[in-house]
């Protein structure tokens, strides 16, 4: 694509962002409770129509050359994706389910289940490549200096006789295999002349050899015609690749290349508007600077005469917190002040006879406060509202921005998209402005003393103390820092030799394969609760960890997620996902399972300093991700007497603690993983982890996608020979981790070397699964009955039982008036 069609792409996004926030302020309205559908139904779209805009401003900010058109994309970009983080929590928080059905509004909106993927910022990584290199660097280096010198492969010599011989045995083996092949073949053509001997020649007319030749070639064409028609239609339902894989790959990875020229661009025209920016501030600093310096101290005098004069004092200069003298010429006027100060008068001889009636009042108020708190408790639980937005101010902003600035700006003003100067004057002018304005501030405040002492003297008036402000505590209690004298680097190396701090295996979220559930709706109409397939796990992992974690004003401004649970059985995956979302945001990985912890960091004090020393070093380099594997033993109910040496709960109040210091802006996140959760103690489990994700078995469409693409992956490509559907069926109840597992087993290195001689079958692969264990229904149920008691989980079930006794009730009434 060229410069002109990312320009129209901007221009068009836009206008599905006026669109978008024209429908926002109806969702602030409140909505009773028997209208929630039609409330789930436009928050579904709008969240839908904010994910495809996140598609668009993603795409736009990676090939945009014009660095202060990214600028401005990059702050959209952020608060969309902020916005669409904050519908997702709406959704959860009406439909009471992490996952919401959204099939009917994929259809009604006329869109596929990819519009509903989660595109990943390309950002997050191509920003912090260094970084994560220099890190990548550090961690080798350290884990190549533990590794002890013996365990480095040392080849056992063999002497020149053994190798001769080793030699001379693998050459007579090959002499041999060549002498078999050819004299089989000296058979194979004395067995065919003996047969034609045999036999005789067989003698045809001319044209019955003719008929008999155009027998065999019409019904070879026929045959192939057949084949190609077959070939044909299988390809266009989806059933075999395409044969001209080859060209699209080809024409692909041209579009690759100029994407990363278009990026080198990027890099050279940010080098020149860096430098511009610091050239127009100095100009502008050495031309303008006298003047509006002069300008502004004028003004100031100006101000100080006519308030004296007005009022028979000198005003109050406004603190630098306030805006300086910024806010005196912004908004007030010196009649404005005078009235401020008589007003000012008026209300503390107030406030002083009020003071004693107050008293009296508020305990009245107190009482009405409680009262109307419980009336209106019980209207709140009826109502549904969405929550008011942080990323809608930044958007609108972002939008007002583009209208003003660049929608009339003609494309051909910067055809090779350089910077444009009058805008970045403008913008550094401001700058210089209040760099100007603070030194200004400074001296007029010294002057306005000086004035102060020659007046009160002359005019013998007391000098007026200073009010004190009582100081107010504000911000929140801090974690006392139990390593004040130690560095970063040197905590980094301790995590990384004690095995706590890992290297992580570079795996991307979209190998998670999985399909989208499409009769999540219908299911909801039977009364059947739908359960999550794997394309909306790797979505919420997607919204809930790798979204958050990968850009700071992102996290800052999305509801806070400190913590996450993967709750499924073995072989889902959990451990998978847990590595794409490091290598998605280029994370740290720390691994606090129990088994990891065992002799380390001893006591109780050891535990203390071990959880501080974690999350200290994963706030000072974020992104960080903490894992904890088998989180059920952190709260066990009953330590089992094998894992009683380890003692699994002992991290568990320093773990509560330091997740709770966790704020908005600090990208740390704990994800547990468990396949046995019924284990744990619930309530204390559902404490730590904010957020609860249930992966069950994979239904049939996801089982068929995963057959598929691990096939593919292992460089086969299925033919119809290869019945997939059939394997689909008959590997329900396996885990993903089970259909690997069996397609390895059979596709090894010495099924490759027979491949051309027999197709691959889905025959094959049936014995490699009878060898394993399936996740049979009652673990399941077990696993979906504890989802079921989690927070969620009560809500959910009770809104159900709800909606079923209303459904009942309205069933009976109907009957009561046919009698």
């Amino acid at each position: 694509m060229s410069e002109g069609a990312y320009q129209r792409l901007w221009e068009s996004s836009h206008v599905i962002l006026q669109e978008l926030l024209d429908q926002e302020q109806p969702l602030l309205q409140p909505v009773p409770d028997r209208e929630r559908q039609s409330f789930q139904y436009r928050l579904a779209s709008l969240y839908l129509h904010y994910l495809g805009l996140l598609r668009r401003f993603d795409t736009i900010y990676d090939q945009m050359v014009q660095p202060q058109k990214r600028r401005l994309l990059r702050r959209l970009l952020d608060g969309v994706a902020g916005r669409v983080l904050e519908l997702k929590d709406e959704l959860v928080r009406a439909d009471l389910c992490e996952n919401p059905c959204l099939d009917r509004v994929l259809q009604d909106l006329k869109l596929t289940p990819a519009d509903l993927e989660v595109p990943i910022p390309k950002y997050f990584l191509l920003e912090q490549s260094t970084a994560v290199r220099e890190r990548g660097l550090i961690l080798a280096k350290i884990l190549s200096r533990l590794e002890p010198e013996s365990s480095q492969k040392s080849f056992i010599g063999m002497h020149r006789t053994e190798a001769i011989i080793l030699v001379q045995k693998a050459e007579r083996a090959r002499q041999g295999r060549l002498r078999a092949t050819f004299m089989r073949e000296i058979r194979r053509d004395e067995e065919q002349d003996r047969r034609i001997r045999e036999d005789g020649w067989h003698k045809f007319s001319q044209c019955q050899a003719a008929v008999t030749i155009q027998k065999v070639w019409k019904g070879y064409l026929q045959r192939k015609r057949t084949q190609q028609d077959r070939r044909t239609e299988m390809e266009f339902i989806g059933m075999l690749p395409s044969p001209n894989q080859v060209e699209h790959l080809s024409i692909i990875s041209q579009a690759c290349l100029w994407e990363d020229v278009r990026r080198l661009r990027q890099v050279e025209k940010e080098e020149e508007f860096q430098a511009a920016m610091v050239k127009a501030h100095d100009s502008l600093a050495e031309t303008e600077g006298p003047d509006m310096k002069e300008k502004m101290k004028e003004q100031i005098r100006q101000w100080f005469i006519e308030c004296h004069d007005l009022t028979g004092r000198f005003p109050d200069y406004p603190d630098a917190s306030s805006g300086g003298s910024y806010s005196i010429f912004a908004d007030k006027t010196p009649e404005q002040v005078r009235m401020e100060l008589e007003m000012q008068v008026q209300e503390n001889k107030k406030k002083e006879q009020e003071k004693s009636k107050e008293k009296g009042k508020d305990e009245k108020k107190k009482k009405k406060k409680g009262k109307e708190e419980k009336a209106k408790k019980g209207e709140v639980d009826a109502v549904l509202q969405v929550l008011p937005s942080k990323c809608i101010p930044m958007i609108s902003a972002g939008h007002e921005e583009y209208l003003n600035t660049w929608k009339n700006q003609c494309e051909s003003i910067h055809p090779s998209q350089n910077y444009d100067s009058e805008t970045l004057r403008e913008e550094k002018r401001k700058e210089v402005e209040l760099e100007i304005r603070i030194q200004v501030d400074e001296l007029m405040r010294q002057e306005l003393r000086n004035l102060r002492l020659v007046v009160d003297k002359e005019e013998e008036r007391p000098l007026r103390a200073p009010k004190k402000t009582p100081g107010k505590k504000t911000g929140k209690k801090k974690e006392k820092d139990l390593t004040p004298n130690r560095s970063v680097e040197s905590l980094y190396e301790e995590l990384v030799i004690s095995g706590l701090l890992r290297k992580s295996e570079s795996v991307a979220l979209k190998d998670y394969v999985g399909d989208f559930l499409y009769l999540g709706s219908a299911l909801s109409l039977a009364k059947k609760l739908p359960m999550p397939s794997l394309f909306d796990i790797r979505q919420n992992v997607a919204l809930y960890a790798v979204l958050r974690l990968g850009s700071p004003d992102i996290h800052a401004m999305a509801p806070l997620i400190r913590s996450i649970l993967l709750v499924g059985p073995s072989g889902m995956g959990k451990k998978m996902l847990v590595k794409a979302v490091c290598t998605e945001t280029g994370a740290n990985l720390f691994d606090l399972s129990p088994g990891n912890l065992l002799g380390k960091y001893p006591g109780r004090n050891g535990a203390q300093m071990m959880v501080h020393i974690v999350f200290k070093v994963a706030r000072l380099l974020q992104p960080s991700v903490i894992w904890i594997g088998n989180a059920e033993k952190n709260f066990y109910k009953k330590i089992p007497k094998e894992d009683r040496e380890m003692d699994p709960k002992r991290i568990k109040k320093d773990l509560t603690k330091a997740l709770r210091l966790l704020t908005p802006g600090d990208r740390v996140m704990l994800i547990g993983t468990t396949s046995q959760p019924q284990l744990a103690e619930i309530r204390g489990l559902c404490q730590v982890y904010e957020r609860i994700l249930f992966m069950p078995r994979p239904d049939y469409a996801s089982r068929y996608v995963l057959w598929k693409r691990m096939i593919e992956a292992r460089g086969v490509q299925p033919t119809q020979h290869l019945d997939i559907s059939a394997l689909a069926k008959v590997s329900d109840g396996y885990t993903p981790g089970h259909i690997l597992q069996a397609i390895q087993s059979v596709l090894s290195e010495r099924w490759f070397l027979q491949l051309s001689k027999r197709p691959l079958v889905a025959s094959e692969f049936l014995g490699q699964l009878a060898k394993l264990d399936p996740v049979y229904r009652e673990e399941e149920e077990s696993l979906k009955d504890w989802y079921f008691k989690t927070p969620l989980g009560k809500k959910s079930m009770k809104h159900r039982m709800d909606q079923l006794e209303a459904e009942e009730a309205k069933l009976a009434k109907g009957k009561k008036k046919r009698k």
